[in-house]
């Protein structure tokens, strides 16, 4: 197993034993996912603006082609900082009024998760950094890959209104994981494929 596979698994493993011993309900759950969720796009909008190579390849805003350029990099970011913070930020007022932090207790368990997912995105972020100077990654690709965490959220808010107790809290933490992992492989075999590609046009 990768290490950042692996360090996904650790820290998800270390959000569900905290959830089921202090027996958080899956609506509360989607706190340290949501912290977790603002990292990746953190660090998903300093993977975009830190290529020195890449491609737009299908790849359109406003009917138009995204230049290969710094322009078409950071006018890319700044979109995808907007709307992806747009997302979060609805999530945050929801989370803020259906499941208040009230407790010291709670905040300081959601600042060790949300340590936690920070190292873990800084090493998968090096990784990933690394293999994008190596090839020439599609842009595009680069900024929706992301939203794919979106999903989950979505999903337990649903489960989470219609459902309860340990089993649903299980199920979403599950299907967090599932999509953490699948992210993650995405990532990789696009960084990958982009590495070659990038090495046969230089043979």
């Amino acid at each position: 197993m990768n290490p950042s596979a692996r360090n996904l698994l650790l820290s998800n493993a270390a959000t569900l034993a905290a959830a089921l011993f202090f027996r958080w309900d899956v609506g509360w759950l989607l706190w340290p996912y949501w912290i977790q969720s603002v990292i990746v796009g953190g660090y998903a909008r300093k993977r975009m603006l830190q290529l020195a190579d890449f491609s737009t390849e299908g790849f359109t805003s406003n009917d138009q082609p995204v230049p290969e350029n710094e322009a078409g990099k950071r006018s890319t970011a700044l979109f995808f900082t907007l709307h992806y913070g747009f997302f979060h930020l609805a999530y945050l007022i929801f989370l803020c009024a259906e499941h208040p932090v009230g407790q010291l207790r709670d905040a300081l368990i959601l600042l060790a998760c949300g340590v936690s997912f920070a190292l873990s995105q800084r090493q998968t972020y090096a990784v990933q950094h690394a293999a994008d100077l190596r090839g020439r990654p599609n842009l595009g690709a680069l900024m929706f890959t992301p939203y794919l965490r979106v999903v989950p959220m979505h999903l337990a808010i649903i489960v989470g209104s219609v459902f309860g107790g340990s089993g649903s809290v299980l199920f979403f933490a599950a299907l967090k994981t599932a999509s953490d992992l699948l992210l993650d492989g995405i990532d990789r075999r696009m960084a990958e494929k982009s590495a070659d590609k990038a090495r046969v046009a230089r043979t």
